[in-house]
């Protein structure tokens, strides 16, 4: 198993603000995305998973409306799924090869952990509006990522057309006004490239002149 947070060693509760700012510091920049076909067993158990989906409760939530939500998929629901995928994919290319709809359906198959990561959108003219709602869930997301990468596992963060499908959203029960966002994988780094080039901040801050 690969455990990149093994050599991080949690500072003490009595440490100073320093050095706990210097732990998250590693944290933050140790996280990168582990394909879901890099991710194997094991995966979170019950309890990590519960860390895991504990970490989303703490995102920033204009409203307390709770805008987002997480389904996860088990290893008995990966097979519909992976029929989700195969037609979603005839759908958008009905001349797909039996090779291309095969790779479409094995995607449901990998990584231990698999969720969706649907939010609601919310009515036209509501207070809290749609890019807030986004903006909520990006956030519930990147602190499961954060504890995903602090208990030792990889994790990626996928998208793809079928998540417009029509058989996806029935088969996650999606309101009208909800819209799935991503796939969340989470798992153990069977194999991990190295970590890219963070951008400097100068690259993305400004000063209002």
């Amino acid at each position: 198993m690969v455990r990149d947070m093994d050599a991080l060693p949690l500072p003490p509760a009595s440490a100073e603000p320093a050095a706990c700012a210097q732990w998250v510091s590693a944290l933050i920049q140790h996280r990168q995305t582990i394909l879901p076909k890099r991710l194997g067993e094991p995966g979170p158990d019950d309890r990590q998973l519960e860390l895991i989906l504990q970490a989303a409760a703490a995102a920033p939530d204009h409203g307390e409306l709770l805008p987002w939500r997480f389904v996860l998929i088990p290893a008995a629901a990966r097979a519909r799924l992976a029929e989700v995928f195969a037609a979603a994919l005839l759908e958008r290319d009905p001349a797909a090869a039996q090779e291309q709809v095969a790779r479409a359906r094995e995607k449901a198959f990998r990584a231990p952990v698999l969720m969706l990561a649907i939010v609601r959108m919310g009515a036209p003219g509501d207070d809290v509006p749609p890019p807030e709602r986004v903006l909520s869930a990006g956030c519930a997301i990147q602190n499961m990522l954060l504890m995903a990468t602090a208990l030792g596992f990889g994790s990626a963060l996928t998208s793809g057309k079928a998540l417009h499908a029509a058989g996806l959203r029935a088969l996650f029960g999606l309101a009208d006004e909800e819209q799935a966002v991503c796939f969340l994988s989470v798992g153990t780094a069977v194999r991990r490239k190295p970590g890219r080039q963070r951008p400097d901040p100068a690259q993305f801050v400004s000063t209002l002149p």
